[in-house]
């Protein structure tokens, strides 16, 4: 499997790509597939920088329906009309997500921090599978579905209100939080979108779908934004016995919480134009 970042808060330096608060992988395991979309057009430019052609991409994957990770949307359906309108090849891709990952939310005074996409147009633009259980997209690549939230130090929080600021809807959990895990000859590769349902519940949920206790790898953003010292430590001490190759902190992972895992941790940069091989 390859993974190459096109979106994080942070780019690589003396690398002249584009950075912004949101998160889109590309990675190439059989098939093209991405993995969230970021917030703007950020993704489509950085990949044409690196040569990397979107139109062929067979699949994209949603980690949670926060506008930091689905507001690319937008910019993703205008390339396939302009493409379509051009004639140019391209792939009609398949969306692997949550079924609450199209709802509408709200956080605060904002009255929509969920995608700006409905359910029914995204259906008209791409073929959707979603789902709430694990969905192999590949014969080693996994989208893990609801997260089981299992860490004790790990606990479910609400992050805003389903509907906008008129509906006073029920307390967002975000139970749409999932992500991906790649089954390698050596170990587990867990890879995370924003980790809202907890970093270390989303590895147990990666060990028990694959059956697989050995975990080589995890990159993501953590969801680690002045933490709960209950919950630093939990994290860095669970992380701990994992035996990592590597640990790939990134997007909504702040300082504090970085230099608290790298103290224990085998923790790398990352940045636009990071490219992996597992």
């Amino acid at each position: 499997m390859e993974l190459i970042v096109l979106t994080d808060n942070n780019t690589f330096i003396d690398r002249y790509f584009l950075g912004e608060p949101g998160l889109c992988f590309y990675i190439r395991e059989e098939r093209d597939i991405l993995f969230d979309l970021g917030y703007s057009d950020v993704f489509i430019r950085n990949a044409r920088k690196m040569g990397l052609d979107l139109l062929q991409t067979d699949s994209v994957v949603l980690s949670h329906g926060h506008l930091d990770h689905t507001w690319g949307i937008d910019p993703l359906i205008r390339l396939h009309t302009e493409a379509l309108i051009e004639g140019q090849p391209l792939i009609r891709p398949q969306v692997i997500a949550h079924p609450g990952v199209f709802k509408t939310r709200s956080f605060m005074n904002l009255p929509q921090i969920g995608s700006l996409i409905s359910r029914e147009k995204m259906a008209d633009c791409f073929d959707l599978h979603l789902s709430g259980k694990p969905y192999p997209l590949t014969e080693n690549l996994i989208f893990l579905g609801e997260i089981k939230r299992c860490m004790p130090f790990e606990p479910a929080y609400a992050m805003g209100r389903f509907g906008n600021e008129h509906d006073q809807g029920q307390e967002d959990f975000l139970p749409d939080d999932s992500a991906l895990v790649y089954r390698s000859a050596t170990g587990l590769v867990v890879i995370a979108g924003c980790a809202h349902s907890g970093i270390c519940n989303i590895v147990e949920q990666a060990r028990k779908v694959c059956g697989e206790d050995r975990v080589r790898s995890v990159i993501g953003g953590f969801h680690l934004l002045d933490p709960e010292p209950a919950r630093l430590e939990g994290t860095v001490q669970y992380l701990s016995t994992l035996n990592l190759e590597s640990l790939y902190a990134c997007h909504c992972t702040d300082l504090k919480s970085k230099i608290a895992l790298a103290a224990k941790l085998p923790l790398q940069e990352v940045g636009v134009g990071l490219r992996l091989e597992f």
